[in-house]
Parts: C-alpha cells; sequence; structure tokens
C-alpha cells in the first residue's frame, strides 16, 4: 500500500495511489495520515477499500508530506562507512543522533530553499522510516512490527552551518524546505527487504548519489531498537537513516547547490522527488 497526503501547504487531505497509478482521495474514511491512524492495523483497514470507489484525485494536485503531526525527525548521521570516510570522519561506535526542525518538513516536490547568507547547501538522499505505534524499550526482532512504512526523503544540510560554526548539527539541518518527505509511505509489506534498496540523486541530471541501503553500518531494526532506549517513538515521528556516498560536501573541489538547479532522487520501490533550487530572499 502506497498513502499519501495531497492539495495545498498546510491543507492537504489522505490518499492513496492506486493500482492504475491515479491518486485516491481518502479523506472520506479517515481525518488524516497521523497518529492513531498510522498504527498498521488502521492502515491495513484502509488499503482494504475498494480503491475503484474512491474520488480520483486531479494527477496535476500537489503533493504534501505523506505523514502528519510528526513529532521527532531525527537523523542517524555517518550510517554509511563509505560516506563517513568521504567527510573524513570515523565510523561511530554507536549510532549518531541529531535531530531536524519538524518545520523543515515539506513536500517530495517542494523546491530546495537556499537560506540567507548559505553558501553550502547540500543533498543527501535517505531512506525514511516512519513510526506507526509506540516504540519503548522494544528489542531488535519485535522493532518492525512499530513502522507504519518507508519513504525517501532529501537531508538538505546547510555544511558551513553544520560544521564551520560553534554548537551542534542541528542548525544546518532544520532550515525551512530542507526535509522533503515522500511521494508516499509504503507500507512494509510492499518492501521485501528495506536492507537492499537502490538509492540514487542527481543535481541537473548528473548522477552524484548511487548506494544502496545494504551499506548501511547500522540497520533499520537495531536503530529503532537503539532509538527506544532513549525516547519513546511515537506514531509520525520520521527517522531518516544516513546517506551514502556522493555528497557535495566530499567532491574535489566540494559542489554546493545553487539557486536554478534541479535534484532528482529516488530510492527502489520508493518513488522519487524533483526539486528545483531556489533562493530565500
Amino acid at each position: 500500500m502506497r498513502f499519501l497526503r495531497h492539495g495545498a501547504a498546510g491543507a492537504e487531505k489522505p490518499g492513496l495511489l492506486h493500482v492504475d497509478g491515479s491518486i485516491r482521495d481518502l479523506s472520506g474514511h479517515v481525518d488524516d495520515l497521523a497518529g492513531s491512524a498510522l498504527h498498521p492495523d488502521a492502515l491495513a483497514r484502509l488499503g482494504a477499500l475498494d480503491a475503484d470507489a474512491l474520488p480520483v484525485v486531479d494527477a496535476a494536485t500537489r503533493l504534501g508530506p505523506p505523514i502528519a503531526g510528526t513529532g521527532k525527525f531525527i537523523c542517524i548521521g555517518l550510517n554509511y562507512a563509505d560516506h563517513a570516510a568521504e567527510s573524513g570522519m570515523d565510523v561511530p561506535p554507536e549510532p549518531v543522533i541529531f535531530m531536524k526542525a519538524t518545520s523543515a518538513i515539506c513536500g517530495p516536490n517542494d523546491p530546495i530553499v537556499i537560506p540567507r547568507t548559505s553558501a553550502k547547501t547540500d543533498w543527501e538522499v535517505e531512506l525514511a522510516v516512519i513510526i506507526g505505534k509506540p516504540a519503548k524499550y522494544v528489542s531488535e526482532a519485535d522493532a518492525m512490527s512499530h513502522v507504519a512504512g518507508f519513504a525517501v526523503t532529501n537531508d538538505v544540510s546547510e555544511r558551513a552551518f553544520q560544521t564551520e560554526r560553534a554548537g551542534q548539527w542541528t542548525k544546518g539541518k532544520s532550515c525551512d524546505n530542507f526535509g522533503q518527505i515522500g511521494p508516499w509511505l509504503v507500507t512494509p509489506d510492499e518492501i521485501a527487504d528495506p536492507q537492499d534498496l537502490g538509492m540514487w540523486l542527481t543535481v541537473n541530471g548528473e548522477r552524484m548519489q548511487n548506494g544502496s541501503t545494504r551499506t548501511m553500518v547500522y540497520q533499520v531494526p537495531f536503530i529503532i531498537h537503539y532509538l527506544s532506549q532513549f525516547m519513546t517513538l511515537h506514531p509520525g515521528d520520521v527517522i531518516s537513516t544516513g546517506t551514502p556516498p556522493g555528497v557535495g560536501m566530499g567532491m574535489k573541489p566540494p559542489r554546493y547547490l545553487r539557486a536554478g538547479d534541479v535534484v532528482e532522487l529516488g530510492i527502489d520501490g520508493l518513488g522519487q522527488q524533483r526539486q528545483q533550487v531556489e533562493d530565500d530572499i
């Protein structure tokens, strides 16, 4: 099942992707894809509806982030050994955790907005895990039962804010439109193995990232288990699990985004995104 949210920013309605490729509206059956509606059982009930009978949505309608009510946007840093190497950092002995402000969340095709004073805005294709039911002190063996689904995310990053100024990484990760999620939430039954998904990103048609979730240092069940030892994970929480090599910071010389660039990215089975880059003026 592939769930989504459609409509103007701040006024999105719930929907799903029909097998024929059309978008169907779910607002007659659920208020939004948030909270208890993200429980795996609740999503299964929505998926069991007769999709042919659901209203068709105009294909040109904007797609928003596929879930609402996100309380935490948690990121795992340096989770691909080859990306850690290109960043000049060691593979961490435990997952590196940092937070991205939820105000950064936007739709999959919404623009990347370069902040004022930014000179080093960068890209990162990542697998997002979306929590469907509360997880606290869960075992690694039970971790996947707490997952609502998976999505593509672009963990856009301002490297000077992140690494060249005092403090932690959060301020380089949390600018507006630095968290494109979607196009849809794909339930776990659609993904045979989340640790065997190809992932890619291009800038102006040039392939920058070409990786696979196979090379994650810490895999999805362990990440959920690990995080749940320190905080309760709630429905709608998003975990962005790290990026493979090919980010602008790691190039020689480094390369960063400029207004007018076009970024496209995707993950096998999870869809793809397309973003115009523009300045915040």
